[in-house]
């Protein structure tokens, strides 16, 4: 395990993106818990992209126009959607309030996972980035490059569970202000547009 493959991929992990995003929106409506379980899902949706890079799916994806721009489109629509769902989503400001009803881990786990599968950059950025790591006529590179793929799972679940424990510490100081709050789930949906733009107009 190279000290250049950790330092970058601390840094591509550490760069601000959907699932930073996400995370931190789960830590301020719903808590450190829920921002965990948030940054293990989106550390899950890698695994797609991982096994894609290995079985040369995505050599399809570098060389048809046709599938990227279907995975791409498909990726900003669910980022839309995501924007959507958080303006409609108001049980973030009953926090405390008994009525309100938690939102299943599984369906926290199952929004992360589809943020970094409906991403095509991703599987092609494994498909570029695995490889420099691994020497492929080298015995043994296939599970070579599946271990780097994990490690760079495991860096993702930590950094992005780090940012939402961070951001949860600060929860109570956010949710007893209601307009705050409103702001806030207004900011992360204008993120989600933002980046869903990025994303449509993002050549492979």
């Amino acid at each position: 395990m190279s000290i250049a493959f950790l330092l970058t991929t601390l840094v591509v992990v550490a760069t601000p993106g959907t699932g930073v995003v996400y995370t931190l929106a789960a830590a301020l409506s719903r808590g450190r818990r829920a921002s965990v379980v948030a940054a293990l899902g989106c550390a899950l949706g890698i695994v797609p992209h991982l096994l894609a890079t290995v079985t040369g799916v995505a050599a399809v994806l570098h060389a048809s126009a046709t599938a990227f721009q279907v995975l791409k489109y498909a990726g900003v629509a669910y980022l839309l959607y995501m924007a959507w769902a958080t303006l409609r989503d108001k049980q973030a400001l009953a926090v405390g309030d008994e009525r309100a009803e938690p939102v299943p881990a599984g369906r926290v786990i199952l929004r992360g996972v589809l943020i970094n599968i409906l991403n095509p950059k991703l599987t092609l950025f494994f498909f570029a980035f695995l490889p420099q790591f691994v020497d492929p006529g080298q015995a043994g590179a296939l599970p070579r490059m599946l271990v780097l793929g994990v490690v760079f799972m495991l860096v993702t679940f930590v950094v992005f569970a780090g940012y939402g424990i961070l951001a949860a510490s600060v929860r109570d100081h956010v949710i007893s202000r209601p307009r705050v709050m409103a702001g806030l789930r207004r900011s992360f949906a204008g993120s989600f547009v933002a980046l869903g733009a990025k994303l449509a107009f993002t050549a492979r």
